[in-house]
């Protein structure tokens, strides 16, 4: 039997031979990034007739495409992504949506002459020149723009009303943390820390990746050899709880929660993440924010005219009912709902942008869902927290209300764990009336284009926390007939979230003309979410392991079968974009991140030659 060193020795010289391989030999499959696929943006399509025709493209036999190379299932950004890039690659690929508006969280829908987004609030890393703005250029073809926030981007709000303390989180990374000091004296200290520990963690970042593409024998010795905890930073501090890390660089409250506070865009409190999980959300916004120019139905808009460009297609009211395995347990296409009736499609690959629960609980056969990986899969999944939204019109423009492009994060006190786990225990009745978190964002005073689409309109947009089993009891009632009881609970919620919301926005009280809460049930009708969650899995210490991360991986134990979006990467917009990523390159069998890499490479050399 192999002694450590020796397994120490082994583990180092299998990981630098298939590093060699990863970096310099991409794969045998065509590369979706052969050429640069960016030409200037066209103005923004207002007319709803144009519009309805890319988004809400109704499913029927006769509009699927023959000669299909692959079907995916699900078409929010983890969904159209994989489906570009196998498009670029040469494949011509169907992408199902069982809601009536293509986009998944992308979507935007209106209401009374209103547009509301429903997933996207803001995006990092978007400037010029980044890699990851380079990887949606090309996935829309340069069409998607984006509009920088304001250097305050997000405020913080701590306390109870009528003594509250505001903080605010600058662009910048030496504003971010600089910003921080001048609002804590005393705790340089700390936020040097707090800096250095998040820079160590965003190294080691790429584990995400490499440990997913690495073949499971290899990870799994990878995992076992302990070197991952000895040498990268990011999976050391991933063992390690957000809350613990914090309460160990300072004992003053206030800062505490400010380093913690954006937590809710994945979904998990402190002391139940990982400090890696939360570095990496810092990490992404370290240069800003951005917003969508014309909503964040541009995402969608643009990357199914895309895949469509080459006999493709992304059809809506499309619910897959099953995957379809053939005699040797291998996946062969899906049955599609029409009606009353069921419509076999099929595809030598099948994607699913479903999430894990879904995909492996609703979707495969219980022979294929009793396979053991797939059970190692799901044992090591749990479902998010639940989320409650409510979208609010407005007759007036950002002047005359006196809304702010900046997000607010609003906290009825400074120990985020306590006031969160008071609610989150509570009956439902009683969390109504103590709801002590939201999060408010304007989209209307985001996009430059607004006033042009909406003149004389505004929205706000909230979001918090609500579990699901507070209005489980209406699960199977139909959409808009759930009843008094179901209605009576959900505006006791809005209530009180509006009641926070005219002590930051006091001109618009008497200005609404629309509002409408969504509920856990909204999100699971909507957008096919298991729980009501907005972010899949729950993002708990577990979930950034090393093992956890090579086990949840693209490939499935069924073959030809394939898994991308959020859960396969971490959660939100980019998340779900890097799932695709990882999902494409397993299909392709292909690194198209090295592909992509070169792209740019080579088109940023083009450009400084031009300029000399």
């Amino acid at each position: 039997m192999l002694g450590p060193g020796a397994l120490l020795f082994l583990a180092l010289l299998l990981l630098l031979l298939f590093l060699v391989r990863l970096l310099w030999g991409t794969g045998s499959g065509p590369s979706p990034f052969t050429a640069d696929a960016r030409r200037p943006p066209a103005p923004i399509v207002t007319d709803k007739a144009v519009r309805r025709t890319v988004v809400k493209t109704v499913f029927s036999a006769d509009k699927v495409p023959e000669g299909l190379d692959a079907i995916v299932v699900g078409s929010g950004i983890g969904g159209l992504a994989a489906a570009a890039l196998l498009t670029k690659a040469g494949w011509r690929v169907l992408v199902l949506e069982q809601h009536g508006k293509l986009g998944g969280c992308c979507h935007t829908f209106t209401e009374k002459g209103y547009e509301f987004d429903t997933g996207i609030h803001y995006v990092g890393r978007m400037h010029e020149g980044s890699l990851t703005r380079f990887m949606l250029d090309q996935l829309t073809e340069g069409q998607l723009e984006w509009a920088r926030m304001p250097h305050v981007y997000d405020t913080i709000v701590l306390g109870e009303p009528g003594s509250a303390k505001t903080y605010r989180i600058y662009s910048g990374k030496k504003e971010f943390y600089q910003g921080l000091k001048e609002q804590f004296p005393g705790e340089e200290a700390a936020i040097d820390e707090f800096q250095r520990l998040v820079q160590s963690t965003s190294h080691g970042a790429t584990m995400l990746n490499v440990l997913k593409v690495l073949p499971r024998a290899l990870a799994g010795l990878l995992c076992r050899s302990g070197l991952l905890l000895r040498f990268i930073p990011f999976c050391r501090l991933a063992t390690r709880s957000l809350r613990d890390v914090v309460d160990g660089l300072t004992a003053n409250p206030e800062l505490r929660a400010i380093l913690c506070y954006i937590f809710p865009t994945y979904g998990t409190l402190p002391s139940k993440t990982s400090f890696s999980m939360h570095s990496l959300l810092v990490n992404h916004f370290l240069q800003g924010a951005w917003y969508p120019k014309g909503g964040s139905g541009e995402i969608a808009f643009h990357t199914i005219n895309v895949i469509r460009k080459t006999g493709g297609n992304v059809l809506g009211r499309a619910p897959v009912q099953k995957i379809l395995l053939d005699s040797q347990g291998r996946a062969c296409g899906v049955s599609v709902k029409k009606g009353q009736d069921l419509v076999n499609i099929y595809a030598p690959i099948i994607i699913s942008d479903a999430g894990i629960f879904n995909t492996y609980e609703r979707l495969l056969p219980a022979e294929a869902r009793a396979l053991p990986g797939i059970q190692s899969q799901l044992r090591l999944a749990t479902h998010g927290e639940g989320g409650f939204s409510v979208f609010v019109g407005l007759n007036g423009s950002r002047e005359e209300l006196g809304l702010e492009a900046t997000n607010y994060y609003v906290y009825l006190g400074n120990d985020l764990d306590e006031i969160m786990n008071r609610y989150l225990s509570a009956s439902r009745e009683e969390a109504a009336k103590l709801i002590p978190f939201i999060f408010v964002t304007c989209p209307s005073a985001k996009d430059p284009t607004w006033n042009m689409r909406h003149p004389g309109k505004s929205t706000i947009s909230v979001l918090t926390f609500a579990k699901y089993e507070w209005f489980e009891e209406w699960k199977d009632e139909q959409v808009n007939k759930r009843g008094d009881d179901y209605e009576d609970l959900k505006k006791a919620f809005v209530d009180v979230i509006m009641q926070a919301v005219f002590k930051l926005y006091p001109r618009i009280e008497d200005r609404i003309e629309y509002i409408s809460g969504g509920t856990p049930l909204t999100n699971q009708h909507y957008i096919a979410s298991a729980k009501g969650e907005f972010y899949g899995m729950d993002h708990n210490i577990a979930r950034l392991q090393a093992e956890t991360i090579s086990t949840l991986r693209p490939q499935t134990d069924v073959p030809n079968l394939y898994l991308t979006g959020q859960d396969m990467s971490v959660a939100g917009f980019m998340g779900a974009m890097h799932g695709a990523f990882m999902c494409a390159s397993a299909v392709l069998k292909r690194n198209i991140y090295i592909d992509l890499m070169w792209l740019k490479r080579r088109t940023d050399a083009a450009k400084s030659t031009k300029k000399e």
